[in-house]
């Protein structure tokens, strides 16, 4: 049966299930079995095919025994006895690695909810006589039973065909499995070592034997490593058809698509101050609620100020802002920040204010979105700033620099959030093309900073170059920076009337 084309709902939430922004499904669909993993239920519309096999297959190090495990222990929370059965690891070191992912599987075991079986042949082992899986599937069959067991999964499948030194009876008896566990009317995860770029080689007919297929890989790009999952086939469903990062983490396996089929973040909402009273006059109030913004400059120019007086103005409203600083670490830019008379230790003792400093290198997009938007929901910000996103082309491509932009914007639309970008330009000071990671027009708000030099000084001046759903100024605007912070010149009361005063082509352009 083909594979329909799959619709591409909103991201998932971490619990594992679909956002309430998510699309139904109408289309008639096989009976499904949530995997409890964060994200792959969304890529699956579903789960994995209820009473059939999937096949799990990928490298070393590429996830297919966690994900494997996850299905296991993710049911068995929700009181659905499951089964793990490995022929590579024993059940002790099982247990041991699962704890460092927050696992408990002994607490499982004790509730007969999980099973931990580990036939795995022995080295040096010799097989007396004819040997088949007929002897394996009864003694699953009796443990099956014993829990009342609906999931199972068998990592390393492929360890186990080696007893066989005929190919044909590598079929036969994968073939007689096969038919065991659907006669039996478990959900089944199968996990194989992937040998080709494209599939498992050797064991390649397994790829036509299962009724999902799941590909994990794991590759290295400018020595920053990301995993990644491809469903190939999917019997009966419609299923996500792209590639889609993921990372294990603490709690399991995280993954966030990235493309959607629709739309449905919030719409902006009222203006709040900017903290700069001048610039408030330039975009005619201040920022948008729930928008994007991006401060772009040369260094030194003041976007980490203009910033900063945001931040402060924010926190003293009461409304919380999480400071991602990619550049530098957080006692040197509260520090700096007094020069111009910026204090944030206020709000950082409030606890209105957490700054996170990362280095972007230190990990992939992947993780570093993950982890930023986890801190978003637990904080419970009302805005994010991010300073600089030009450092963000050290987490790796710059593909991955714009998917990790793209769900960043995306992500805060879809909680209500406000999110500054500042952005260091390394073009010449005249030039327009500021645009380096192509999200310019997913940008509501556009501060463009200058030097200009006169009178053998330089000058600094700001223009608004797009404000989405708001009148602006259209003019450039020069201004200081002392110890009383910025001062915007010539920005008087905002008059749509006035030459220059309001952008009428620019503020509602979309």
């Amino acid at each position: 049966m083909g594979q329909a084309e799959a619709g591409s709902p909103a991201s998932p939430s971490r619990a594992g299930g679909d956002s309430p922004h998510a699309k139904r499904y109408t289309t008639i669909d096989i009976p499904k079995e949530p995997t409890g993993i964060q994200g792959l239920d969304w890529v699956l519309q579903g789960g994995f095919p209820r009473g059939r096999v999937t096949l799990v297959c990928g490298g070393p190090g590429s996830g297919k025994t966690v994900l494997g495990m996850e299905f296991i222990y993710r049911g068995a929370e929700q009181g659905m006895p499951g089964m793990f059965v490995s022929f590579e690891e024993e059940a002790v070191s099982l247990r041991r690695n699962a704890l460092s992912l927050g696992w408990d599987l002994q607490r499982l075991e004790k509730q007969n909810l999980l099973g931990l079986l580990d036939p795995m042949p022995r080295p040096g082992s010799v097989p007396a006589g004819e040997f088949s899986l007929h002897g394996l599937a009864a003694i699953l069959a009796g443990k099956a039973e014993e829990l009342g067991v609906c999931r199972i999964a068998i990592d390393a499948i492929d360890v186990l065909l080696r007893l066989f030194k005929d190919p044909i009876q590598e079929r036969e008896e994968l073939h007689f499995l096969h038919a065991w566990l659907l006669k039996k009317g478990m959900t089944a995860v199968l996990t194989v070592k992937r040998d080709g770029a494209n599939g498992t080689d050797q064991y390649g007919f397994l790829d036509y034997m299962a009724d999902c297929v799941l590909m994990l890989d794991q590759r290295i790009t400018t020595q920053i490593s990301t995993r990644r999952v491809r469903v190939l086939k999917y019997r009966g469903s419609g299923f996500g058809r792209n590639e889609y990062p993921f990372i294990i983490e603490d709690g399991g396996i995280n993954l966030l698509p990235v493309s959607e089929a629709e739309l449905s973040y919030q719409p902006m909402g009222p203006t709040v101050p900017s903290g700069l009273p001048g610039l408030d006059s330039i975009l005619n109030g201040g920022y948008r609620r729930n928008s994007t913004l991006l401060i772009s400059g040369a260094p030194g120019i003041g976007k980490t100020t203009i910033a900063s007086c945001f931040v402060r103005e924010a926190c003293s409203r009461g409304e919380r802002v999480l400071y991602i600083n990619l550049e530098e670490s957080e006692e040197s830019m509260v520090q700096c920040m007094l020069s111009p008379g910026v204090d944030l230790r206020p709000a950082l003792e409030q606890g209105a204010l957490v700054i996170r400093t990362l280095m972007p290198e230190s990990m992939g997009a992947e993780e570093h979105l993950i982890r930023i938007l986890r801190e978003l929901d637990s904080f419970g910000a009302s805005h994010l700033v991010i300073d600089a996103v030009s450092a963000c082309k050290r987490m790796g491509s710059k593909q991955s620099t714009f998917e990790f932009l793209l769900r960043i914007i995306y992500g805060c639309k879809d909680r209500g959030v406000t999110c500054l970008f500042t952005n260091q330009e390394t073009l010449p000071a005249q030039s327009m093309e500021f645009d380096e990671f192509g999200i310019l027009s997913m940008i509501d708000t556009v501060l463009v900073l200058r030097y200009e030099e006169r009178d053998g000084s330089l000058q600094r001046s700001i223009l608004a170059v797009k404000s989405r759903g708001n009148r602006h100024s259209t003019r450039r605007h020069h201004f200081t920076i002392g110890d009383q912070g910025i001062e915007i010149h010539d920005a008087g009361p905002f008059d749509p009337n006035r030459p220059g005063g309001s952008g009428l082509g620019e503020s509602h352009a979309r």
